[in-house]
């Protein structure tokens, strides 16, 4: 399922574009916000087919190399570890996988060399040479193979980075948390499996209100919200503070008063580590900083009240 972590990087995504482009339409705003969430969960359909579209490459490969005028040995009797693995052929014959790939029209048919490009890295890759050289066919062994080809192969790639932006830009990125989605669907994968038991979108319906609730909050109490927030950064200089620096803080407060099953510290830690990636550098200490005065003065005000789990 979508973490929650990448469910705040939506949101605070989504606020940015409707803020600076002066939108007035809250509706439609989040309706691109969870549209937004919609193509992650595409992503994650879309790069569990890559593994497949490689071994139908170096099927194809395979075969050519069969029909030459004059085959050698190696020619004739291949290695057919790799286009025989069973995990691979799990998630090449699965009803779930293949259904939802056919109704959302997503393939990897324009990407022929970013395929060939990919079967190329796993060719000199030091696992693959192990896997291929060891005798033994084991599930297991036919899982870790994919496991280190979505570990290592995929998120450095300055092909596969292009031909997802080309795509779709809503997965700018995203290809991390897909990935993350995907090796542990692979984890659950089991020799005696029939389907792949895919993730959810959420884990429960309750993440969902979280994306609409973060999202609403931080709107509609917006002005309000910076000026409270100015308050605490008054040895800062005002004009310099990024406007994502802000737009974090802002998310961090509507997340602390209206999410009191969410204890704080979870609060604090998520967005200093966002900070960390989506703002400039620096920006996670100023936030700390901040958002440590925000708590204090928030909870003495009695405007965060945690319950449940909130409490821990």
């Amino acid at each position: 399922m979508l973490s929650r972590r990448l469910l705040r990087v939506k949101v605070i995504k989504a606020l940015f574009g409707h803020l600076k482009s002066d939108s007035t339409n809250m509706i439609a705003s989040e309706k691109t916000l969870l549209a937004s969430i919609d193509k992650t969960y595409d992503l994650y359909f879309q790069l569990m087919e890559l593994i497949v579209e490689v071994r139908r490459h170096a099927e194809s490969r395979l075969e050519t190399a069969r029909r030459k005028k004059l085959p050698t040995y190696e020619d004739l009797n291949p290695n057919t570890k790799f286009v025989e693995n069973k995990a691979i052929a799990l998630l090449a014959s699965s009803q779930t996988v293949n259904d939802y790939l056919s109704s959302h029209k997503l393939n990897w048919a324009r990407y022929p060399e970013l395929i060939k490009l990919l079967y190329t890295r796993l060719l000199a890759s030091d696992y693959y040479r192990r896997y291929m050289q060891n005798p033994t066919r084991t599930f297991s062994e036919d899982k870790q193979l994919v496991e280190e080809f979505y570990r290592n192969e995929l998120e450095d790639c300055e092909e596969l980075e292009a031909a997802l932006e080309e795509q779709s830009i809503l997965w700018s990125d995203d290809l991390g948390f897909a990935l993350t989605m995907v090796v542990r669907t692979l984890s659950n994968l089991r020799a005696s499996s029939t389907d792949v038991k895919v993730l959810p979108k959420f884990k429960s319906d309750d993440d969902l209100a979280f994306v609409k609730t973060l999202f609403e909050k931080v709107l509609v109490n917006y002005d309000q919200t910076q000026r409270y927030i100015e308050r605490f950064t008054s040895n800062w200089d005002i004009e310099r503070i990024a406007f994502m620096d802000y737009l974090i803080l802002a998310t961090a407060v509507a997340e602390l008063t209206s999410c009191p099953e969410i204890p704080v510290k979870v609060t604090l830690d998520e967005y200093i580590e966002i900070s960390k990636y989506y703002s400039g550098p620096g920006s996670s200490v100023f936030i700390n900083g901040v958002l440590d005065k925000l708590v204090a003065a928030l909870t003495e005000e009695g405007k965060i009240q945690k319950t449940g789990r909130g409490l821990i």
